[in-house]
């Protein structure tokens, strides 16, 4: 007659945790902005909302394709003061 196998006897030992070794970390998987391309997120979108009074116009104009500003004006808003200035300047121009 076999002797009974003990499955925890054979089972091999937890090896202890290292104190901190499970510490959560953010991984961002987006680009993120810089204090200068936020700071120029948040003028245009202001300047938006004021000039076209209406939270979905404005939002429609900041994330569509404009054809005569050659791209979406919030991309081309954040990428430089140029850009921003561009973008302010066609809202004028459509809201006068």
């Amino acid at each position: 007659m076999t002797a009974p196998v003990d499955t925890l006897a054979d089972a091999p030992a937890e090896t202890p945790r290292k104190p901190g070794a499970m510490r959560f970390q953010r991984k961002y998987t987006t680009v993120r902005l810089t204090p200068d391309q936020a700071t120029r997120q948040g003028q245009v979108a202001t300047s938006a909302f004021r000039r076209f009074g209406e939270r979905d116009k404005a939002m429609a104009f900041l994330n569509g394709h404009d054809e005569a500003l050659g791209g979406r004006p919030l991309d081309l808003a954040i990428a430089s003061a140029e850009g921003l200035e561009s973008v302010e300047a066609a809202m004028l121009a459509r809201t006068a």
